[in-house]
Parts: structure tokens; C-alpha cells; sequence
């Protein structure tokens, strides 16, 4: 059997067994291991992980003749390594959260250091000052731009739709012709995200309990839809369907060796579109970086030190210049344990597209877009195999 045929069965067998063994119910517990899929997936039968843990061994003694490619060898053998920590947590056996990190996100980051979250606030200090917000303290020149900048709650959702239409057209001229298909914003409350890609049902659901400035909802629409999340998951139903991409390429799985470039392809969306050309967008991704770094840093002093939630909460707060009630709303997902170092996707993946992209010369944007978006890749395999 083709390799990522068989990995795509385990892979959806190991997610029947999560499922059918799941007490909670709600949004999270609902997506389960793989919340998307493009292409049908028959799952293996598996009566308990160790039968999914046989398989995978079989699977990996195979990977030397049957991968048509060292990427491949070596992608199939991170994802691989990314299920067996996952199922180490879904049975309870011992494993640490740094090891989760690094075998589930397939990174070495643990704490991120003062010297990286300086450099994004020394970028919003120089933003701030040429747009003229200069009292000289950061937090309340920050404050003050955000306010000016801020969304009524009530016009939230039709200024996402604009500017989902907006980068529609931008990716059609400078992507992928996606002027075909749309994705419906859709206000929600009390949801364990900011924003969420309803793929199948061409949502994107919209956490009304935030507050969002314009360029906040300009990072969600080019994350979420175009070219981020619905532009990605288009591309590999299509390469899926056609052949060429192996059949692992139809799934979303969570907190697995994929989730970092996932994440990171969708984040850099704006950069993608040539989208930053306004202080405000510097201002606006530095300060998203930040606080997508410290995000990473709760959750390491949630699950590595084990300090309590009430603890941390104004501690991030007043690192990443936003409320308590806010940072407490945008944490909520780590107390889910599949969910817990799915936040490190985000930052380390954003870091690890961003630092290949940024060294892509115009003339290659095309060919680096197709090999991005056209083939599954770890932070590791990007940075080794580009070029």
C-alpha cells in the first residue's frame, strides 16, 4: 500500500478509538483528533491504541523503500512520532509537556525569551511614533491605537465580509484563482476561539466575545480564508482528487507533525498578498506575534510549571498589552488536553514560514506557493528541502 494511504487509515482509525473513548461534549471534543478531512478516509479497525501502535511500526519499517522521496521518508517518520506521543497522552502514560512540544509540534521552542518579544514591541514603538502616537508610555499609546482603530461589535461581521472579499481578489490576481468560492463570516459567542474555518459548511465563525480593530480583522480574514485556511484545504482537496497528493493531505490533524505549517501558512497570508503596506499592518502583526508568543508562554506555565490559571492570566495581560477578561477568553483552549501544545502552531509555525519565505525572491513566489500549499511538510522539512 501506498504510504500516506496507510497513514491516512491509521490515522483515522486512531481517531475513531479517540472518539468512541471521549466523555466530553463540547466543540472541541466534537472535532476529535482530525476536525477535516477532503477526501474519504476509510479507517482501520482498532480495538485498543496498541493495535494502532503495531501499525504504525509496520508502517515505518517501510518508509526506506516505499517513500519516493527523503521529504517524504522524513515527513512520514515525524507524523508518525507526532501519533505515538498523541496516543502516549490519550492513555495516560507519562510524557512531559516540553516532549509533547517537540515530538507532537515537531519544535524545540519551550519559553519564548524577553529578546524576541523586545523586538516586536521596539516594531510597534517605531509604528506608533510615525503614526503620532507618541505619550511615551507603550501600553497606553497602544491602547489609545487601538481604540481609534476598534470595531463597533455591531459592524464586526460585515467589515470581515469586505475584507474577505477584498483578499478574494488579491489571491485571484497574484495565487490561485479561488474567485469561485466564498466563505460566509458568521458571529458567534462563548466559543473556545477568536476565529474558526468551517471548511465543509464555508463558514468563518467569528467570536463575537472579542474586541477586533481593522487590522485584526484583516490578520483573520487572510488566516481563516484567503490564502490562509480555505485556500490551503481547496488546494489539497484538489491535489487529493487529482493525484497528485498522497492521501494524508486530505486530513487536518490536530496537534500532530502537520499542525505548525498549517497554521503558519495561514498567518503569513498577508505577507503572501503583498497586504502590509500601511504602519498600522506593522503595528498590527507585531503585536499579533507578541501575543501569539506569549500564549506559548501560558501554556508552558500552565502544563510545564503547573501554575494555576489565575496566575497567569494577568500576567500575559500586561506583557501583551490586553484585558484580563481577554487573555482569560483566549486561553481557554489549553485546558483541553489535545488542544494544550496546539498553541505552539501557531507562533512556531508563523516563524518557520516567515523565515523561508521572507529570503524567496518574486520571481519564485509561484513555484514556492505550489510547493507549500502542494506538499505536507513539519518545520523542519520546509526549512531542509526549500531549494
Amino acid at each position: 500500500m501506498e504510504p500516506g494511504q496507510d497513514l491516512a487509515e491509521i490515522t483515522a482509525g486512531i481517531d475513531r478509538l479517540y472518539r468512541a473513548q471521549q466523555q466530553g461534549d463540547g466543540f472541541l471534543d466534537a472535532e476529535g483528533l482530525i476536525p477535516v478531512a477532503v477526501a474519504p478516509v476509510k479507517p482501520r479497525i482498532f480495538g485498543s491504541y496498541t493495535d494502532a501502535r503495531e501499525a504504525l511500526a509496520n508502517l515505518s519499517e517501510t518508509l526506506d523503500t516505499a517513500a519516493d522521496t527523503q521529504l517524504r521518508r522524513d515527513y512520514l517518520a515525524e507524523m508518525i512520532d507526532s501519533l505515538e506521543a498523541l496516543m502516549d497522552t490519550f492513555e495516560g502514560r507519562p510524557i512531559g509537556f516540553a516532549e509533547r512540544v517537540r515530538r507532537q509540534i515537531r519544535v524545540d521552542t519551550t519559553v519564548i525569551g524577553d529578546e524576541i518579544l523586545d523586538a516586536y514591541r521596539a516594531t510597534i514603538r517605531n509604528g506608533l511614533d510615525e503614526l503620532g502616537y507618541r505619550d511615551g508610555d507603550l501600553a497606553a499609546d497602544i491602547a489609545r491605537w487601538e481604540a481609534d482603530t476598534i470595531v463597533p461589535r455591531d459592524n464586526v461581521v460585515a467589515v470581515l465580509d469586505d475584507l474577505l472579499k477584498q483578499s478574494r481578489e488579491r489571491v485571484a490576481a497574484t495565487m490561485y484563482d479561488f474567485s469561485h468560492e466564498w466563505i460566509e463570516p458568521v458571529g458567534v459567542t462563548q466559543k473556545p476561539f477568536s476565529a474558526y474555518c468551517d471548511y465543509p459548511g464555508r463558514q468563518v465563525l467569528l467570536n463575537l466575545d472579542f474586541p477586533y480593530t481593522v487590522y485584526a480583522l484583516k490578520h483573520l480574514a487572510t488566516h481563516e480564508a484567503f490564502p490562509g485556511h480555505l485556500v490551503h484545504l481547496g488546494l489539497r482537496e484538489r491535489y487529493v482528487a487529482d493525484g497528485s497528493m498522497p492521501l494524508d493531505g486530505a486530513q487536518v490533524v490536530t496537534s500532530s507533525a502537520s499542525s505548525a505549517l498549517f497554521e503558519g501558512i495561514a498567518d503569513n497570508g498577508m505577507a503572501f498578498l503583498d497586504w502590509l503596506d500601511t504602519p498600522g499592518d506593522q503595528i498590527a502583526v507585531a503585536l499579533q506575534r507578541l501575543r501569539s508568543a506569549l500564549r506559548c508562554n501560558a501554556a508552558w506555565m500552565m502544563h510545564e510549571e503547573k501554575k494555576p490559571i489565575e496566575e497567569i492570566v494577568p500576567v500575559i495581560a500586561a506583557k501583551g498589552y490586553q484585558t484580563d477578561e481577554t487573555v482569560k477568553g483566549r486561553l481557554a483552549f489549553l485546558h483541553h488536553d489535545l488542544r494544550a501544545p496546539f498553541v505552539y502552531a501557531y507562533w512556531c509555525g508563523d516563524t518557520a514560514v516567515e523565515r523561508v519565505w521572507k529570503d524567496v525572491p518574486a520571481p519564485e513566489r509561484t513555484r514556492f506557493w505550489h510547493y507549500l500549499y502542494g506538499t505536507m511538510h513539519t518545520p523542519s522539512t520546509l526549512a531542509r528541502y526549500w531549494k
